[in-house]
């Protein structure tokens, strides 16, 4: 190891979306702060944020059905789309300001528009997404949304939906044309061009092998140079840790009391791709289904055109496995080296509770192709098995730690910010909608490590964000303003005139 010390103000820890998101708007709000980025892949966005490796949804809850739940009652819970919506309309606003002042361009490279569409079959399922319709559509966030239920204008929309389907089977779905396909991956490396041509330095095939609090308060990095071997030591004001799945290990070893008795149970996803180009060309749209009963959120099945190397693709998944993998790119030892003292019990309290999910990810990872056809076979009735493969996408953490709502050993599903109490260091944990709520979950990091700034900051947050502290859904005209004013800065479809 080299004596060498390397000072800076800020080190982000993970080349992906969020470490790009946050380094984006400091170097908006405190441009003279110096950043600092390690990233042990020779590439940004090459893990989670990687195209490939994630569904490419744009998250605003318009086709996701796990994002609005029946309650005893009957009536539709939307509270958690509005959330997510709302969320993602952060996000569509500092893509749009960083589009509009040239920080980056070509908006259509990373976003592109696209339906979202919600399909369900059986009678108990149609009368849902019914009741899920009238609920949203009477909502400002959700106009433009339709229902549908006829067999014949259905095999309009989804030719290949329908085809092969009787008329007596019940089926409907919904459709709304403001929904995108995201490529993260492309937005992530266009984000850390422009931090470089902002004197960021940024640093690939760099593992940060361990960290810890200095006397004055400050943390201290050891990080390894891949290549070589060598080994030297950063020094920095304010930590973030936005590794993806190797966030957990970073927390554990940075000792703050906040990541004691947090474990995390890795999920690693596969998709079905398309190869016969005429069947891709058939189909032009999101399509979200329900999550078979015992299946978790992660695993809602979905139709889905994607636009990945300037070529148009249909992806069909996720399907759930298992790897003890933190990483796509990590360690079989990972799971077991996150093991420790302080979480031991609430580890196995999850397994205990969660022995039905266990289950159901055995029988994924034990699915042969023709098994995953059959599951493909209820979007596509007509699919045929030569004309797909298998795709391994990117591997995610679910959290689980303690809490009251839960009780021990809990697993949550979502992102999480963990902080310290004098918020000189921050980790994010957990998976979906993570990429989409970039801009929300950052901003979190921002409130919760920076309160002292906040007010200062306030006026240029609004700058780029002008919904910042505002419900766009108790805000129509305010929501219609800044959607109408988005989707032309980053060059969406004509089709989202419905809110202008």
């Amino acid at each position: 190891m080299t004596n060498t010390q390397n000072k800076t103000d800020v080190i982000l820890i993970g080349a992906g979306i969020m470490s790009a998101t946050l380094g984006s708007l400091l170097k908006e709000l405190v441009p003279d702060w110096d950043i600092t980025v390690f990233e042990r892949l020779d590439n940004a966005g090459e893990e989670s944020s990687n195209e490939w490796n994630n569904a490419g949804t744009g998250h605003a809850a318009l086709c996701e059905l796990n994002y609005t739940s029946e309650k005893s009652d009957g009536s539709i819970d939307i509270s958690k789309a509005i959330k997510i919506n709302e969320q993602f309309q952060l996000s569509r606003q500092f893509w749009s300001y960083l589009v509009n002042s040239n920080r980056i361009r070509n908006p259509r490279d990373f976003i592109v528009p696209l339906p979202h569409m919600s399909f369900v079959q059986g009678e108990q399922n149609v009368t849902f997404l019914k009741k899920r319709f009238e609920a949203l559509s009477n909502n400002p966030l959700f106009q433009g949304m339709e229902y549908f239920d006829d067999h014949e204008k259905m095999k309009d929309l989804t030719p290949l939906i329908m085809e092969g389907r009787t008329s007596n089977e019940p089926v409907a779905a919904t459709k709304i044309d403001s929904g995108t396909d995201v490529n993260f991956g492309a937005l992530t490396r266009k984000l850390f061009d422009h931090l470089k041509s902002k004197n960021v330095e940024i640093n690939y095939k760099h593992s940060v092998e361990d960290i810890k609090c200095t006397s004055d308060g400050s943390w201290e990095l050891k990080v390894r140079n891949v290549d070589s071997g060598t080994v030297d030591l950063h020094t920095a004001k304010f930590v973030f840790i936005g590794g993806g799945g190797g966030s957990l290990h970073l927390l554990q070893k940075s000792g703050v009391p906040e990541g004691k008795g947090v474990g995390g149970f890795p999920v690693s996803g596969l998709f079905m791709v398309c190869n016969n180009p005429d069947v891709v060309a058939r189909h032009h749209a999101k399509v979200y289904g329900k999550a078979p009963v015992g299946a978790p959120p992660m695993s809602v099945p979905h139709l889905d055109t994607r636009f990945i190397d300037n070529k148009e693709s249909l992806l069909f998944g996720p399907f759930a496995g298992f790897s003890p993998k933190f990483l796509k790119t990590g360690s079989m030892f990972d799971l077991l080296r996150s093991v420790k003292m302080d979480n031991f019990v609430t580890l196995l309290a999850a397994g205990v509770k969660n022995a039905s999910l266990t289950k159901y990810l055995m029988k994924q990872v034990m699915l042969k192709k023709e098994q995953r056809m059959e599951t493909l076979r209820e979007f596509i009735p007509n699919a045929k098995s030569e004309d797909w493969d298998i795709v391994v996408a990117g591997q995610r953490v679910q959290i689980i730690k303690d809490t009251e709502a839960g009780g021990k050993g809990t697993l949550q599903f979502g992102t999480e910010v963990v902080s310290d109490d004098d918020g000189s260091i921050a980790a994010l944990l957990g998976a979906s909608p993570g990429a989409s709520t970039a801009v929300h979950v950052m901003l979190e990091v921002l409130e919760k490590c920076f309160p002292q700034h906040m007010k200062e900051w306030e006026t240029k947050i609004k700058e780029m964000i002008p919904s910042y502290g505002v419900s766009l859904a108790k805000n129509p005209d305010l929501f219609k303003k800044i959607h109408t004013s988005t989707a032309q800065s980053l060059d969406l479809s004509e089709k989202e005139s419905v809110y202008s």
